[in-house]
């Protein structure tokens, strides 16, 4: 084990939970393989890529989830979601804690880096926080979903389904027991109040859910609690409200209804949930192109920080509509609600979006070029994938091998390409040369 230690000792901690995440992957992907997982054989690739989508809490799926996988098979899928969503050293940081183990400096930085924070400071605590929240809102979640799914399952089935959901739900991950996804409980008052209310919890990150439980209405909030909560409440609204907009008389998906309240309750789950939730209550292959452009913007923004969810994530989005609007006042310093945004932080955002840009736009290319198909459902399949959302126009099963491994490394890259980033986006270089200041034009 000496070989280990070294490679740990030398390996930046985003590298080694890089490695960590590859390593569960491939270990879920073995586990899927054995053969009371699947009602029917699967290749390794199906079985890779479930496990890939998981881990990644994304949620697309190239095999049926009721059909194919046996209870064991779900089983170890809900397992991969929930460490995948957690994160790997939160939960070891758990097992740590729990031994009586002490957290040392060399697990303290991946713990650091894993959680997104900037210090030391109060990790444990924070890891004992996220634990109580998870079992809290899945286990609350879990009973609430039975009132809807017993009745239709019976008892035993019908637990074990509102047990999934709710943990698929809470890590934003997408996945679900039913070949139909949720479009048979459209319009169940339950399911459409636990399940937004799990991934909107999970998703909008555990520092801001912690702010809001033990500190003073607004005024007592951190920066971070402030931009979360007033950005997350704006792409709700616009999701949900140009949902019923775009979608009101398409026959594909609300117009299929005749009250004005059901389509609006429809439109209420669906357009929240291209947050990086990844469930469906209607058709989404029917939706209108402009409805699907909106989904993919919603897709690549994402959830919070410290949280279940991916893609950019909304502090990101909404640090850059700030500098933007700095820049177009003349105005030298960034700030929101009495406080100043780093600049730092800034260019840490626009690092984040470029390379998100040129990922997304890279695999479009690439499967454009190697596949037959339409753009959109293309363009929407790599977008939720970065993402990590789960939601598809029904181009998943149209891949192929080469398709999905591209898909497979989006997916790795939308869940922990951050880590990696933020670490090198985080070591300062003094430089030894100060160049003289030249003149760019610009725009």
């Amino acid at each position: 084990m000496r070989w280990l230690s070294r490679w740990l000792s030398r390996t930046p901690p985003p590298a080694v939970l890089a490695a960590g995440y590859l390593a569960l992957i491939v270990l879920g992907g073995l586990a899927l393989m054995l053969p009371p997982m699947a009602r029917v054989p699967i290749t390794l690739m199906d079985a890779l890529f479930t496990s890939t989508s998981a881990v990644t809490v994304t949620g697309l799926a190239v095999i049926d989830t009721e059909t194919v996988l046996t209870f064991w098979g779900q089983l170890v899928v809900t397992v991969l979601i929930q460490l995948g969503g957690l994160g790997l050293m939160t939960f070891a940081v758990m097992v740590w804690s729990a031994l009586g183990l002490p957290i040392g400096i060399t697990h303290g930085a991946y713990l650091r880096e894993d959680l997104n924070q900037t210090s030391y400071s109060k990790l444990t605590s924070l890891v004992w926080t996220i634990l109580r929240v998870v079992l809290m809102a899945e286990i609350a979640g879990a009973m609430l979903l039975c009132l809807s799914f017993m009745p239709h399952h019976g008892l035993a089935e019908g637990l074990w389904h509102a047990i999934f959901h709710s943990v698929s739900a809470f890590n934003n991950a997408g996945f679900s027991t039913f070949s139909a996804g949720l479009t048979d409980y459209a319009l169940d008052p339950v399911v459409n109040v636990v399940i937004p209310g799990l991934f909107i919890l999970g998703g909008i990150g555990y520092v801001v859910v912690g702010d809001i439980a033990n500190r003073r209405f607004w005024r007592g909030w951190s920066l971070h609690t402030r931009l979360m909560v007033v950005g997350t409440v704006v792409l709700i609204v616009l999701g949900v409200g140009l949902t019923a907009i775009l979608e009101w008389n398409n026959p594909a998906t609300l117009a299929q209804y005749d009250s004005a309240t059901a389509r609006l309750t429809v439109a209420w789950f669906q357009g929240v949930t291209p947050r990086t939730a990844g469930f469906n209550s209607t058709d989404i292959g029917g939706l209108h192109d402009s409805t699907s452009l909106l989904y993919m913007a919603l897709m690549i923004i994402g959830g919070g920080p410290t949280s279940t969810a991916g893609g950019l994530k909304v502090t990101t989005v909404v640090v850059m509509v700030l500098a933007t609007m700095a820049f177009l006042r003349r105005r030298t310093e960034i700030w929101a609600f009495g406080r100043s945004i780093p600049l730092g932080d800034v260019l840490k955002a626009m690092a984040l979006i470029s390379i998100a840009s040129m990922v997304i736009f890279t695999a479009m290319f690439v499967l454009i070029i190697s596949h037959d198909g339409e753009f959109v459902d293309i363009a929407f399949e790599v977008a939720s994938a970065f993402g990590t959302t789960g939601l598809s126009r029904g181009y998943t099963t149209e891949l192929t091998d080469f398709g999905r491994a591209v898909i497979m490394v989006v997916m790795f890259l939308g869940r922990v390409g951050p880590l990696t980033l933020g670490f090198f986006l985080a070591t300062r270089m003094v430089p030894r040369v100060r160049y003289p200041a030249g003149q760019v034009h610009l725009g």
